[in-house]
């Protein structure tokens, strides 16, 4: 991302950013943009957005551990659009190696709710530590998944750029660099950005301003399709337009790797 719009941006801490736009339950909106598009997008945003810097920094690396059932129930709820479902992970801030467990539960219109508890970054790849965390709030939910076993499923790094909105007390996160990672590939997403948005319910400034450039919301879970892309034999009716439109070619090369290294493996997969 070009650092000049960033660097005009005025500065947030990230004490007021948590205060003003804490946004643990929220209506979020997901979009790709060409990379080569967000400095004309941020420029739009100065007199209006302010940018989260902590120490002069301001984009951060990011790393999530995804985990689900043996079953991946956690997927299947999202592949077959359940009206509620959930993911756990840990999400980790390599920058000031701090970390956290969370289980996020999506329901009714699109609404999110996040749990969150400090986890410590040497156990980012497990969820054990927390477990009793993560039983209590699928439970609180009424989740099925009392005594399954969670497993690390997928892991996703990327670069993150945090905006407040000051006047809807609304966030934006642009996240770029994107990889996915399991236990057999890697995946890549270059060129492209997921520009997020994330309010209590109505459009921010700059969902309007996406939509008048052309840009609608995009059908997008960094679990469930990075996931659907890396594993073809899993459903992936909810992303396929996404996958076929923005992952063709890394999609391709995963369907080549996979005919050719791991044939047998396929069904095991599911």
């Amino acid at each position: 991302m070009s650092a000049d719009p960033v660097s005009r941006l005025a500065p947030v801490g990230l004490a007021e950013l948590v205060e003003r736009a804490a946004l643990q339950t929220r209506v979020d909106r997901k979009y790709l943009v060409p990379t080569s598009a967000l400095p004309r997008l941020l420029d739009q945003l100065v007199p209006c957005a302010r940018v989260l810097d902590i120490g002069g920094v301001r984009t951060f690396r990011y790393e999530s551990v995804y985990f689900d059932t043996p079953g991946l129930a956690s997927y299947h709820g999202a592949a077959h659009r359940r009206r509620r479902r959930f993911k756990v992970r840990t999400r980790t801030y390599l920058d000031s190696d701090q970390c956290w467990l969370e289980v996020k539960i999506s329901g009714a219109r699109d609404s999110v709710t996040k749990h969150r508890l400090p986890h410590h970054p040497s156990d980012r790849r497990t969820v054990r530590p927390g477990r009793d965390f993560v039983d209590e709030a699928l439970a609180r939910e009424s989740f099925g998944t009392a005594g399954e076993r969670f497993d690390e499923v997928l892991v996703t790094a990327y670069d993150r750029t945090t905006l407040l909105l000051p006047d809807t007390a609304s966030r934006v996160t642009v996240d770029t660099g994107l990889t996915w990672r399991d236990a057999d590939s890697v995946l890549r997403l270059p060129g492209l950005a997921v520009v997020e948005t994330k309010s209590t319910s109505a459009a921010t400034p700059v969902d309007r301003m996406l939509w008048q450039a052309g840009v609608r919301p995009t059908r997008i879970s960094k679990y469930a399709t990075g996931l659907a892309a890396l594993r073809l034999t899993l459903p992936d009716v909810p992303w396929r337009r996404t996958l076929r439109r923005h992952f063709r070619d890394t999609v391709a090369r995963a369907a080549t790797a996979a005919a050719s290294h791991r044939p047998e493996q396929e069904p095991s997969c599911v």
